[in-house]
């Protein structure tokens, strides 16, 4: 089975359940993600420290809803003194690097059984907590009650309390995963779907 991509580390957090993730640069990590690995919409999985009986480590699960690009050189294009070539051999301690960070919304979590939740997790990630692309089979347990049942979805709530202009279309983009992943379930997922885009269109004229 390969490796999940790893695609960088938790660097804060704003609630217990929205995450900073600083997406790795290349240099940072052997094999750098690309930009579908932390694209809208896209599912992740944050690593939990685990205990040492512990079956699986465990993980939050969570979803990629919004992307910042940190820019230090903008509104600093004045002179300088010497080229930023050199300004990056004689002084490197002295540089701020750009950076691209991206907001996770947990959604679950993967227990020490290595069985998936969906809700607000009881525990929360630390600070440097390694972040990796969810595999589709762990994708797909995630949306299965356990022991292989139903679709679901109980995080719909979680996402729709936010009040964001974001969780519509976020929402859409999940539908939409879904319905690839699940097509049994597609006719119930378009409802879904079809409510979610009526929404969007009817609630911010209200």
């Amino acid at each position: 089975m390969t490796a999940p991509t790893t695609i960088g580390k938790i660097v804060k957090s704003n609630t217990h359940i929205d995450y900073v993730c600083q997406v790795f640069a290349p240099g940072e990590w052997s094999e750098p993600p690309r930009p579908e690995d932390h694209a809208f919409g896209r599912f992740v999985a944050v690593q939990l420290p685990a205990r040492e009986e512990a079956q699986e480590a465990p993980a939050l699960v969570g979803v990629i809803y919004n992307t910042v690009l940190l820019n230090p050189d903008f509104g600093s294009l004045g002179p300088r003194l010497s080229p930023r070539d050199e300004q990056e051999i004689f002084t490197p301690d002295y540089l701020v690097e750009k950076a691209t960070l991206v907001g996770i919304l947990a959604l679950g979590w993967r227990d020490e059984r290595g069985c998936y939740h969906q809700g607000v997790p009881p525990l929360a990630a630390a600070v440097d907590a390694p972040v990796a692309v969810l595999s589709e089979e762990a994708l797909r347990a995630f949306h299965r009650e356990e022991n292989g049942g139903r679709l679901a979805l109980r995080y719909a709530p979680i996402l729709l309390g936010m009040n964001s202009p974001l969780v519509p279309p976020l929402l859409l983009t999940l539908v939409d995963r879904l319905i690839q992943l699940f097509p049994d379930e597609a006719p119930r997922l378009r409802v879904v779907r079809e409510n979610v885009a009526w929404k969007s269109i009817v609630q911010p004229a209200s």
